[in-house]
């Protein structure tokens, strides 16, 4: 007989199996990372067929295999409907659940990295933050919570006394205060320099979400 477990987490992604399966990948508080098969899940009028979409936060019903979870029930709490409304912050996050997606483990403590990918996410959709602004708190943040931060990257210019600030708050506050604070462009722009120093010194992969935002924002500046 299958075990039945509940987690609390968040689709990272899923991916067609068949005809009307899935295959999702859910980031939990209690388990970590785990992939997870929703049956029927792609069939008109399954109670799984819009729980089980990237995004969808909430409690999992979950019977643990030999070999495999699968979902039983899900109860959303939110689904990060505005995305539907706002392509470019879509874009984002699906970049957001690409990184927690490489950065964490399967049966590793996740807590963190949970409550950041949440709290991330809740910022794209507030209109009063840059987008921008987000994605390097977000980047910087996760690689603090995986033990990687190493401090400022050199360089022969010193960094604005406000860049230092900002990037010691973002590795230090808990998640939950990590989205408070607005900076000016030159701030801004030096973080992002940061952030692409230290995704190119250790992330040893490309982010096909990001090169799809990447491309999406040249269009758009282009078309501007």
């Amino acid at each position: 007989m299958q075990e039945q477990i509940s987690v609390t987490g968040m689709i990272l992604k899923a991916e067609p199996v068949g005809e009307y399966d899935r295959r999702v990948v859910i980031l939990t508080r209690e388990r970590g990372k785990i992939a997870a098969f929703a049956r029927g899940a792609r069939k008109q009028g399954s109670r799984l067929l819009a729980a089980t979409n990237p995004f969808c936060f909430g409690q999992f019903r979950l019977y643990e295999g030999r070999n495999a979870y699968s979902v039983g029930e899900a109860l959303v709490s939110n689904y990060f409907e505005g995305f539907r409304e706002d392509l470019e912050g879509a874009c984002y996050g699906m970049y957001f659940l690409e990184v927690m997606d490489y950065y964490t483990r399967e049966n590793a403590d996740e807590k963190e990295m949970l409550k950041l990918i949440y709290q991330s996410l809740r910022a794209l959709l507030h209109k009063g933050l840059l987008n921008d602004l987000v994605r390097y708190i977000f980047e910087i943040k996760a690689l603090a919570l995986n033990g990687e931060y190493p401090g400022p990257p050199r360089r022969e210019n010193p960094y604005l006394a406000s860049t230092l600030y900002a990037l010691n708050y973002i590795v230090s506050a808990p998640v939950e205060k990590l989205y408070t604070f607005t900076v000016t462009g030159q701030v801004l722009g030096e973080l992002a320099g940061i952030a692409d120093s230290f995704r190119k010194r250790f992330v040893d992969r490309e982010m096909k979400s990001l090169e799809i935002l990447c491309e999406m924002k040249f269009q758009v500046e282009k078309e501007g």
